[in-house]
């Protein structure tokens, strides 16, 4: 046999290897990555969770100190309130393209809203600035005329370049279509979930719920007609960033606003679809140092106060760079927007009335279904938190419980499996050593971002009042939370468990359905 020199080497690690075996104690390991268990939550998942009633903070984080009023009697408020300006006067060293670019537009547009022939100002001059409305509104000025060429220079269009340019504005005008009914259905109660432009499964289902209960929307077509008369053609509003906003926005942190957003800092190739954020890297002891669990980034922030996909947020403001300030305007879906800082203002729930009986049902654990004197008013996409999670027949809906916690002492959520010995006595073959649950209780702090969101619903078997250790709840994943594993009952997004806790009086009973 030839010798190998890396033979005793391999024989020496595996030794080591085994003898490691003998003296290690296992631990629970993080879930990897590709395990789809929400950001954080990868340990926590095995552990038993319950519902803490919150502390009776104030809703939301203390201002930074640099948002904070500066002159006597000022308040934050008046600093949040700030608009657009609708005129601006031109000073020394001004010029068009400076003008547009400071408030987030082109020369040509400035220009166009202004009928301006041409790009000449004077100081003390009066400039109307538009709105994003405005300027979603404005047809495009025509291009200036290119000049004449030598018929030997003109150079015939590519049919690949022309099926590139089709191929585009055939995407842009569906993606707008999109947008408009998402909008549309999302104000008539039926949520399609994230606004983001897609024809996914669950939009589709809700466009075909909503036809079955309206007449005047039976067919696509109707629905669509429906929609583009109720938004006059338009799908889009603007949202300025207020200082008070930053009362649910957590700090940034030192790495870029790319690095947090998981967004890739590399060029896209033409015709790319814009990249899915990826989780930010957080662990379950930083979550649970937190004193409030806020926002992320703006970003966030007004992605779900206007019930979107942040990447689809930000494929739509390509004008803005960097972090967003106070100011900052926004090109946003014109929904009915998610007022998070009013969100929570009680009474909750409504009172049961006798003469209008209100009804609500879980379908195919996929979406929420609530209805009033028997017409189907608000439907709602839901997901379990966790595989096999489900209801049968009939249960009732109990209290709110707004701003809550998760509290656990890290026990175990189901029972060890134990692994006879073998014959030999192999201590490797053993049970895993577990952990001893904690003394005292652990929570996580209150907010938009804590897993289950800002409001929890409990729940009850029919012939029980008492609370089951499930409920109906927010989430801080709205756009993956029907593809990632959680902690404790069944999802909405926050903005649609703030309307549905607005709907469902205490005592309603909540079928189960397969259909």
């Amino acid at each position: 046999m030839r010798y190998s020199p890396a033979r005793p080497l391999s024989l020496i690690v595996i030794a080591w290897l085994a003898c490691d075996g003998l003296f290690a104690q296992p631990v629970v390991k993080p879930l990897l990555a590709s395990a789809k268990v929400e950001p954080g939550l990868e340990v926590a998942v095995n552990w038993k969770w319950w519902v803490a009633p919150s502390e009776g903070k104030e809703w939301g984080m203390p201002l930074p100190e640099e948002l904070l009023p500066k002159t006597p009697g000022g308040s934050a408020l008046d600093q949040g309130t700030a608009v657009r300006p609708e005129t601006y006067e031109v000073k020394k060293g001004d010029a068009i393209i400076k003008i547009a670019r400071r408030f987030n537009m082109t020369s040509a547009q400035l220009m166009q809203f202004n009928e301006l022939k041409d790009d000449r100002i004077q100081i003390g001059q009066i400039l109307r600035i538009p709105t994003l409305a405005q300027l979603l509104a404005m047809t495009p000025p025509p291009p200036p005329p290119e000049p004449k060429k030598e018929v030997a220079e003109k150079k015939p269009v590519k049919a690949v370049e022309l099926f590139e340019f089709e191929s585009e504005y055939d995407e842009a005008r569906s993606e707008l279509d999109n947008v408009r009914l998402q909008v549309f259905l999302d104000r008539e109660g039926f949520s399609p979930g994230v606004i983001d432009g897609k024809e996914g499964a669950v939009f589709l289902k809700i466009c075909e719920v909503y036809q079955k209960t309206h007449a005047d929307a039976a067919t696509p077509g109707l629905l669509k007609a429906k929609a583009e008369a109720a938004l006059k053609n338009q799908p889009y509003t603007s949202y300025v960033l207020r200082v008070d906003d930053f009362k649910f926005i957590k700090p940034p942190k030192d790495e870029p606003v790319a690095a947090r957003s998981g967004r890739s800092s590399s060029k896209k190739k033409k015709n790319s679809k814009a990249a899915i954020a990826a989780p930010a890297l957080v662990t379950i002891d930083e979550l649970v140092a937190a004193d409030f669990l806020g926002y992320t980034s703006a970003w966030e922030f007004v992605a779900e106060r206007f019930h979107c996909d942040e990447e689809f947020l930000r494929r739509i403001n390509p004008q803005l760079k960097g972090v967003p300030v106070v100011g900052t305007e926004f090109q946003v879906p014109d929904v009915m927007p998610f007022e998070i800082e009013k969100a929570l203002d009680l009474p909750l729930q409504p009172v049961a009335d006798p003469q209008k009986p209100v009804t609500a049902a879980v379908i195919s654990l996929t979406r929420l279904e609530i209805s009033c004197e028997g017409k189907l008013i608000a439907v709602m996409p839901l997901s379990s938190a966790r595989p096999g999670l489900r209801g049968r027949g009939s249960w009732t809906v109990l209290d709110a419980i707004p701003q809550p916690r998760l509290a656990t002492k890290r026990e175990p959520r189901e029972p060890p499996k134990e692994k006879p010995a073998s014959a030999g006595g192999d201590i490797s073959s053993a049970s895993p050593v577990i952990e001893p649950p904690l003394e005292n209780e652990r929570f996580l702090a209150h907010g938009p971002n804590n897993p289950v969101g800002i409001i929890w619903i409990n729940l009850a078997k029919s012939d029980s009042t008492d609370p089951l250790p499930y409920g109906l709840r927010g989430t801080s994943i709205p756009s993956r939370m029907g593809t990632l594993q959680g902690i404790g009952g069944f999802r909405l997004a926050n903005w649609n468990i703030a309307r549905a806790v607005r709907l469902i009086p205490s005592g309603t009973a909540l079928q189960w359905k397969a259909q």
